[in-house]
């Protein structure tokens, strides 16, 4: 895993996918909640992504400019973005409309029919 993101697996577990996961986490539902576009997200993420390096970097001694390292963090993050974008879209169109759609499981939403 170190040659890959140039950080230790825990550190790699801890800053990215629990630290900067949590914001990216938070920033997915955020944009969900106010009914943005899904395509806000990346441009959000890319930043996070370079937030991300920066801090592996200032406080555990990683590569700063590694284009892998990079895009491997920024791909996480946007995965763990677009999850969270796509359950709470789903749980606010069963909210807003509930009349009209019901849950079809936890990243989807289908029409009643009745």
């Amino acid at each position: 895993m170190e040659s890959i993101t140039g950080v230790s697996l825990g550190v790699f577990l801890g800053l990215t996918c629990f630290i900067a996961g949590f914001c990216a986490y938070m920033t997915g539902q955020a944009l969900a909640s106010t009914w943005r576009p899904m395509w806000q997200l990346f441009p959000y993420m890319v930043l996070l992504g370079l937030a991300d390096r920066f801090l592996s970097f200032a406080l555990f001694d990683g590569p700063l400019l590694s284009l892998q390292a990079y895009i491997v963090d920024t791909a996480v993050l946007v995965l763990i973005a677009v999850l969270s974008f796509m359950a709470t879209r789903a749980s606010k169109m069963v909210a807003q409309y509930p009349w009209q759609y019901q849950r079809a499981g936890l990243f989807s939403w289908k029409e009643i029919n009745e």
